[in-house]
């Protein structure tokens, strides 16, 4: 069978040769010219070149999404509400995991050059000054997921982190904790700092002291904050927060491996609201970070990007925040009667 060409489809839909290209093209025609056009391409099982297409418009038609972890739950949350909106929008999208690794992120950053998408939307937990520089000379639409330092113009979406701190530690208070131990990520990593800020301010409001002994810094993964745990207990905390699911999991894994009870001895709470907080037992008290919120916001904030008749010389940055809620279940029990 023949390719169908713009010639056979005019033929078959009884219009003009450039009547058929203009619907292709997405030019404009008459409600029922494009109706016409669009039954006899699918009739003859016509296919866009997509590449051709491309070359024509200097569009791929693609978006990539540049993620540090890809297994993440919180990056995969944020995954299916890009794809979602890209592709109402009619865009492909392309994921990469950079690992943390700095040199790949600038790598990601650079390939905008290469014209293989058309945007990016960037999630890193660390913000160096070699960041700031590739964002700032980016060949094309960036948006980040993250904060960064002022000047840098870009689009971004943030997390209220400190907020979602105080909304765990509060919530630790009520249910009569007073040693409330603090499993975080790395120091140096922007969510790691953020959190850590957010906490020591946190135990403050509620009038405790801050104890740097039950404040510990680790990778954030589910191993990490079981041996991380393990070495608190000593310490005798009748809570353990972790800055992420992953932590906070780690940490009721070492006290099932105590034989400490969760919440009766130890009560436990998380960050991110993941799918993993209610996969636990018991499941997780945690702070919802909004991951799918933010991803749809940057979706959006980039796709404005392509189509923004603003001059891409000298970008007026924007920035969003996503509220955090705190969502309570069984691994942190009722507040305390007295609270």
């Amino acid at each position: 069978m023949p390719k169908p060409t713009i010639i056979s489809i005019a033929e078959r839909a009884g219009v003009s040769i450039a009547s058929v290209s203009r619907v292709l093209n997405g030019i404009g025609a008459r409600p029922a010219t494009v109706e016409k056009v669009e039954r006899a391409a699918a009739e003859l099982g016509y296919v866009p070149n997509a590449v051709a297409r491309s070359l024509k418009d200097g569009r791929t038609r693609q978006l990539t999404f540049a993620m540090p972890d890809i297994g993440n739950p919180v990056y995969v949350a944020m995954v299916r509400a890009i794809q979602s909106v890209a592709k109402a929008a009619g865009y492909r999208l392309l994921l990469h995991s950079t690992d943390a690794v700095a040199e790949d992120e600038l790598a990601v950053l650079r390939s905008l050059g290469d014209r293989t998408s058309d945007g990016l939307i960037l999630c890193p937990i660390r913000i160096t000054d070699a960041h700031v520089d590739a964002l700032r000379s980016a060949s094309g639409p960036v948006v980040v997921i993250g904060s960064l330092p002022g000047g840098v113009p870009v689009d971004s979406v943030r997390a209220d982190s400190v907020e979602g701190v105080a909304l765990a530690v509060r919530h630790l208070y009520e249910t009569g904790r007073r040693r409330i131990a603090f499993v975080n990520g790395p120091a140096d990593t922007v969510p790691g700092r953020k959190r850590g800020e957010g906490f020591r301010k946190a135990v403050a409001d509620c009038g405790l002291a801050y104890e740097p002994e039950l404040v510990v810094h680790t990778d954030f993964g589910i191993e990490s904050g079981a041996a991380a745990t393990e070495a608190l207990l000593d310490l005798r905390p009748d809570a353990v927060f972790g800055a992420n699911d992953q932590l906070a999991l780690g940490a009721a894994r070492a006290l099932h491996a105590r034989g400490l009870r969760i919440p009766e001895d130890v009560a436990v709470a998380g960050m991110d609201d993941s799918e993993l907080a209610q996969a636990g037992w018991p499941p997780l008290t945690s702070v919802d970070l909004g991951s799918t919120e933010r991803g749809r916001r940057a979706a959006e904030m980039l796709l404005h990007r392509l189509t923004s008749t603003e001059s891409p010389e000298n970008p007026v940055p924007h920035s969003t925040t996503a509220r955090p809620r705190l969502v309570v279940r069984a691994s942190t029990g009722r507040a305390a009667p007295d609270s």
